[in-house]
């Protein structure tokens, strides 16, 4: 009901599970929310974050964006255009939305680097995907990626996210010098 407050569910993508989160008794109509990559979900009004169970975090394997190949695992800051390739990189729906007010789409890959020693996460610009077509989880799809100017070199590993999901991670190296 538009009069009812909103509610959040947790789904394992069979059951939904109803929560409580400390919400006031506003219109729906008046939150937005947006899938970040962390799987948290933002929402507005008042500005606020969701996170969801540890046991929610544990991703089916079966949604999954799954990297099968990518043009190089040496790579440094001034790389542009570098291509990986897979499964799932636009997830299995197209995130959030309410009505025909708010079209929150986040079924695009993003790249997340995270450097092995610091654990520092830095995020890289993807562009030119392939295909924006979700559920599919048989075609190969890719899409371009340009690396962080910031990053922080040595031993990182790599994961493709797509509505808050990532990949299992790859191990790349982060080089001073470019090739």
């Amino acid at each position: 009901s538009a009069t009812a407050g909103p509610f959040f569910f947790e789904t394992d993508g069979f059951t939904y599970k109803p929560i409580t989160p400390a919400l006031s008794n506003d219109f729906p109509y008046q939150y937005s929310m947006l899938v970040l990559p962390t799987g948290e979900i933002f929402m507005t009004n008042p500005s606020s974050i969701y996170t969801p169970s540890a046991a929610q975090k544990q991703y089916q394997d079966a949604w999954r964006p799954v990297i099968a190949s990518i043009q190089k695992t040496t790579l440094c800051a001034a790389d542009t255009n570098i291509k990986i390739s897979g499964t799932l990189f636009n997830g299995m729906t197209t995130g959030a939305a309410y009505g025909d007010d708010v079209q929150a789409a986040t079924n695009y890959p993003l790249v997340r680097i995270t450097n092995m020693a610091s654990l520092h996460v830095f995020y890289c610009r993807t562009h030119d995907h392939s295909s924006m077509a979700v559920q599919d989880k048989t075609s190969t799809v890719s899409t371009y990626f340009d690396v962080n100017r910031n990053i922080e070199v040595g031993a990182s590993t790599l994961v493709v996210v797509t509505n808050g999901i990532p990949s299992q991670p790859i191990t790349v190296t982060i080089s001073k010098t470019c090739s």
